[in-house]
């Protein structure tokens, strides 16, 4: 299978070593002289830019979390004026505000070349038409997608999300040959397709790239054998550059990391200590290749493992376990990032109680989220009709914080259940 640049994906470790440490050293530098809250950073630790001679000196630079974007929101975190920015894309922090991200035409460019490896290790050529359905706007999977085909050379379709009997009419009659979009979503189009008696040996799909929320090998077999196609995950964060950090080959063993742009580190999430090769542990990522947001050993808190031996493929970059759970309480709802601490604030904001409960389910593959939520004085009404208002008026306020359909479930006062130490506030029973 080909390689989209080989001379990087193919390269020695010590070339791919020498990479990294001259990006890190001018990363590093950037950082500290761009963004006050780095500078700060550093200062504290006693680092200057000058220590930093190599990547084996990473170690020695703090760790960045998600809060310290929500704490500089929106722009704090930028080390480029406004001026230099030519993007901007957000997803939801852990309360209202969102994470923030801004681009360079630099940063586009590199974003748009490793969404573009993504696409070849999946097969695809400048020839192929590529079914982008992800979803356009500030989430970054369907424009990472769409770029990194245009930067192929390849036709980028963007039919974003939804209005699935037209997808299906769009990739009878448009012959796509790749598509993009969540797993779930490729799971709907493929029962859609075989509702509709539709043969998939009939359309020319032969490959899907499927991420932005967990998914399991029994999945993955069966989205393969509803669409006829073999399916490719793919890893990314709008944190970092969205959907191409890291993606699958033709082995599928491990997703290969754009380490010449995203220097990963796995680490014990309490000691905070770097783990060898082959344990779990949590991810950690810092973006050597970027302008405007040069985080520095960000803290992802997807639980993973790295795999440093060469690919059967060919490419020698380090690959990565799919990841197997988190160091968080944060949930990937069809795509988006949700944390219980948002469905908190949005109750508080109405002026409720911040008594609730979150269970998450999968029907017809799809994932399906309920909010029960005890009623008080604030919220009770004598009639079905106040009630149901009262209900719409939560599911309103969370669908405008979360962006993920919610459904509200009013609770008697009192039957949720109550603990003295850290509260469960969700019942995952996804199969993940």
């Amino acid at each position: 299978m080909a390689v989209y640049k080989p001379e990087v994906e193919c390269a020695t470790r010590s070339y791919i070593s020498a990479v990294q440490s001259a990006r890190l050293i001018k990363m590093v530098e950037n950082a500290y002289n761009n963004v006050p809250f780095y500078k700060k950073k550093l200062d504290e630790a006693g680092i200057k830019p000058s220590d930093i001679k190599s990547i084996d000196d990473i170690t020695r630079l703090p760790f960045t979390v998600k809060n310290d974007l929500r704490d500089n929101y929106p722009f704090g975190m930028f080390a480029v004026p406004q001026s230099e920015l030519v993007r901007i894309h957000a997803s939801s922090g852990t309360t209202g505000k969102q994470t923030v991200v801004g681009y360079t035409k630099g940063d586009v460019e590199i974003w748009a070349e490793c969404a573009a490896r993504s696409i070849v290790g999946a097969g695809g050529t400048k020839e192929d038409i590529i079914h982008i359905s992800y979803g356009y706007g500030l989430f970054t999977g369907g424009l990472g997608m769409h770029y990194g085909a245009e930067h192929l050379g390849a036709t980028a379709l963007p039919v974003s999300s939804g209005n699935t009997n037209r997808q299906v009419q769009l990739l009878q009659d448009f012959g796509s040959n790749i598509i993009c979009c969540t797993p779930s979503y490729a799971m709907f189009i493929g029962e859609t397709i075989r509702d509709m008696g539709i043969d998939p040996k009939s359309l020319k799909l032969r490959a899907g790239i499927l991420g932005a929320e967990p998914w399991t090998e029994n999945m993955r077999k069966e989205i393969e054998k509803l669409l006829d196609i073999k399916a490719y995950d793919i890893y990314g964060l709008s944190e970092i550059a969205g959907p191409g950090v890291s993606f699958d080959c033709e082995m599928q063993n491990g997703m290969h990391i754009n380490e010449d742009y995203f220097y990963p580190e796995v680490i014990d999430p309490d000691t905070l200590e770097p783990l060898p090769e082959g344990e779990f542990g949590e991810l950690i990522f810092t973006c050597i290749g970027k302008e405007a947001l040069p985080l520095i050993r960000y803290r992802t808190r997807d639980i993973c493992a790295l795999i440093k031996e060469k690919c059967s493929c060919g490419r020698t970059t380090i690959r990565m376990t799919k990841p197997r759970g988190r160091s968080d309480d944060m949930l990937i709802i069809r795509g988006v990032n949700v944390f219980p601490s948002q469905v908190e604030h949005v109750l508080l904001e109405l002026g409720m109680d911040p008594n609730y409960f979150i269970v998450v389910d999968r029907k017809n593959n799809l994932d399906i989220m309920e909010v029960q939520v005890e009623i008080n004085s604030s919220m009770f009404s004598d009639t079905v009709a106040g009630m149901e208002s009262t209900k719409k008026r939560i599911e309103n306020a969370l669908q405008s914080t979360l962006n993920v359909h919610t459904t509200v479930k009013l609770m008697e006062p009192g039957s949720l259940p109550r603990s003295e130490g850290k509260a469960k506030r969700v019942n995952d029973l996804r199969k993940l």
